[in-house]
């Protein structure tokens, strides 16, 4: 297959085009057209233009890896499946996250510790991590550790229930209501009747 032409993209840094004579675009990284020697004109067998390929659709997705990164924190597995859905192979998406943990672009540990901090902040309890920590694919060993980063189960849920009362003693209906939202955002009911009873002594029994 000859090489009609090779034109540096005018969208995208780093990027080039290469125009074969079947009027086939390939777009290469300037390392493989560096690691190739190519040049216009040149005729490519069919062994060299598949290695070509291959090595472009690699470097393509690796490129993809690091946007999707750069723009915020995913777990490996996210990533992977987002590199699927925007037409990766499975092992291009592999390749891809593996080089990125390598250079320590991505770490599942980091990032589930991150994950827990962000909903314990936003006042989500352990069961409801453990599902986030779930979607994202993050590898079961990691969620012991990432669950240590939250706050503390009892303050959380006691300062919950003080911001929704002010003060004022709960009827029935407002105590399951209450009691509802707080096994929802993924504490237990052990913890939630244990608040109940410090909350009842502190405010409203002698």
């Amino acid at each position: 297959m000859r090489i009609e032409r090779i034109e540096a993209s005018r969208h995208k840094r780093g990027r080039v085009l290469v125009f074969l004579e079947d009027g086939a675009c390939l777009k290469i990284t300037e390392q493989e057209l560096l690691d190739f020697g190519l040049r216009a004109g040149d005729d490519l067998n069919e062994a060299t233009l598949a290695r070509l390929k291959e090595a472009a659709g690699v470097s393509n997705v690796k490129a993809t890896a690091a946007d999707l990164i750069g723009k915020r924190a995913m777990s490996r597995a996210s990533l992977e499946k987002k590199l699927q859905e925007k037409g990766a192979s499975e092992t291009e998406a592999r390749y891809a996250a593996e080089w990125l943990e390598a250079i320590g672009a991505i770490n599942d540990a980091d990032y589930a510790a991150l994950l827990a901090r962000h909903y314990g902040e936003m006042g989500y309890g352990p069961a409801y991590v453990r599902q986030k920590l779930y979607e994202k694919g993050i590898p079961r060993e990691l969620w012991e550790d990432a669950l240590d980063q939250l706050p503390d189960t009892g303050e959380q849920i006691d300062r919950f229930l003080r911001s929704k009362l002010r003060g004022q003693a709960p009827d029935e209906k407002t105590k399951k209501r209450l009691s509802d939202a707080l096994l929802r955002r993924g504490y237990s009911w052990g913890n939630v009747k244990a608040a109940w009873s410090r909350l009842g002594s502190e405010t409203w029994e002698d």
